[in-house]
């Protein structure tokens, strides 16, 4: 009925939604992850838009009716006008290199500014800085910028000016730049001086729901956001405090707002929702642990278990309250603490540790980290329950049980493996003119009755293992 494209951090995927909400994938084409130097993460902008492409062609023979477009979100790079050609590689979310410049920016007063006008700390984690280092380190973009030939932008407007010819970008990902005025919904002058970015090399900005173009093939693009915000759509999260978590490479937990919020320093960001043309932005709160499943894959790496069943369920008590506990900081700590400098570890470690040990201190590690974020998140808005979660963590049974603990909270693990595309689909399907109905449904976890009492001390264990990482890290 509805093509979904999913261009996400390992890989870009074409699914058909059809009108019960049910995704079928008709292709997935893994792409390249680069390392050039510590800390760096690219992606080949080439790749990605020929991943793309056999996506689009792939459903040429279920002639969908329309089709959405997911968004890495912060992923950016520059290009050329005219030609299409980049001439840079995708400087990736996860990607650390501007740390140094955001760390100057903050000790100059900076983030005054990012916090008021954008919603955002000044972390690497969002493009601005990163577009700023593309214009600063590339002589080629200074000399296309002075020839008023440059773009630059997060990967949607890349692929949607070389797919249809607009350069646009929808207000969900435009929002997740540190460029963009939250209150207008337009680029910030001061934002764009401040971060060395010109604001004519920038993508207009649209609603997430229009008529975004023609893709090959002929087929309309009514749809295109961040695929986080394209998850909490189809998790069926509308009304404020209705919220969801994405275990992904990274865990991303958003929860609906509706009116715009500002948290304040060290909280969950406000972001935008989702916005359908006419009306006013859907607004959010977001917060990120940058390493869940990129933390499990890690650990499989280093041969703590070969097979997923084997951390699907401990006989031991949960390793937190035996006194052994680890911190996912294996790419710094975004909400509510947002210290990029901190590193990931084990704490408690003894003679008596096993791999099973370690493991099950990691699952709780990335769970206690996702409810120090929705806690913060509480505080602003309060959250419902039950929370509704999906990606690959929440097949795990173990997982699951202990999220719904430290939550003391329901958790819903949909049985909709796809939610990012059912939420792209159903708000494409919408500017078609055909319903899409998102389900919320799924294998509940209920806290156990001893869950409210036991959290005060995990939550002190577990604040004084990350505040050990973070010390270590300050030194």
């Amino acid at each position: 009925m509805i093509l979904a494209l999913d261009q996400g951090t390992t890989s870009t995927r074409a699914l058909i939604v059809d009108a019960g909400g049910r995704a079928r994938t008709l292709l997935s084409r893994p792409h390249r992850q680069i390392y050039p130097r510590p800390g760096w993460v690219e992606h080949d902008p080439e790749e990605l838009i020929a991943n793309l492409a056999a996506c689009i062609a792939a459903a040429g023979a279920e002639a969908p009716l329309a089709a959405g477009l997911a968004n890495q979100g912060e992923s950016c790079l520059a290009w050329e006008a005219g030609t299409g050609r980049p001439i840079s590689p995708v400087i990736v979310w996860q990607d650390a290199r501007t740390e140094d410049i955001c760390a100057r920016l903050r000790a100059e007063g900076a983030e005054v500014l990012t916090l008021a006008v954008a919603g955002l700390p000044l972390d690497p984690y969002f493009s601005a800085s990163k577009l700023g280092w593309l214009l600063r380190e590339l002589p080629e973009a200074r000399a296309l910028a002075a020839a008023g030939r440059l773009r630059l932008g997060t990967t949607d407007a890349f692929f949607l000016e070389r797919l249809t010819g607009r350069f646009v970008t929808d207000i969900t990902t435009a929002s997740r730049t540190s460029l963009m005025n939250l209150e207008r919904g337009e680029w910030d002058a001061d934002l764009c001086a401040l971060f060395g970015v010109p604001v004519e090399c920038l993508p207009q900005i649209v609603p997430s729901l229009g008529v975004f173009g023609t893709l090959p093939g002929g087929l309309t693009l009514n749809a295109s956001l961040v695929d986080q915000q394209a998850a909490l759509y189809g998790h069926g999260c509308r009304a404020p405090g209705d919220a969801k978590i994405t275990f992904g490479t990274g865990a991303f937990a958003l929860a609906v707002t509706g009116a715009l919020l500002r948290p304040g320093v060290g909280g969950p960001l406000p972001t935008v929702a989702w916005q359908k043309v006419g009306a006013a932005p859907v607004h959010a709160l977001e917060g990120g642990v940058y390493c869940a499943s990129s933390a499990v894959n890690w650990a499989r790496g280093l041969g703590l278990f070969s097979e997923f069943r084997e951390i699907a369920d401990f006989a031991a008590p949960p390793a937190l309250d035996r006194g052994l506990a680890f911190v996912p900081a294996l790419s710094g700590l975004a909400c509510p603490h947002w210290n990029r400098a901190a590193r990931g570890a084990w704490l408690g470690l003894g003679l008596d540790t096993s791999p099973a040990d370690m493991m099950q201190a990691l699952l709780e590690g990335v769970a206690l980290r996702s409810a120090e974020v929705i806690a913060a998140m509480d505080r602003v808005q309060p959250v419902g329950s039950p929370v509704s979660i999906d990606g690959g963590m929440s097949a795990n049974d173990y997982f699951c049980q202990f999220l719904a603990d430290v939550l003391t909270r329901e958790v819903i693990a949909s049985d909709e493996p796809e939610l990012t595309a059912v939420g792209i689909a159903a708000l494409a399907a919408e500017g078609a003119g055909v319903p899409i109905t998102a389900r919320r449904s799924g294998r509940t976890a209920s806290p156990r009755a001893d869950a409210a009492a036991l959290l005060p001390a995990r939550r002190a264990r577990f604040a004084a293992a990350r505040a050990a990482v973070e010390g270590y890290a300050a030194s």
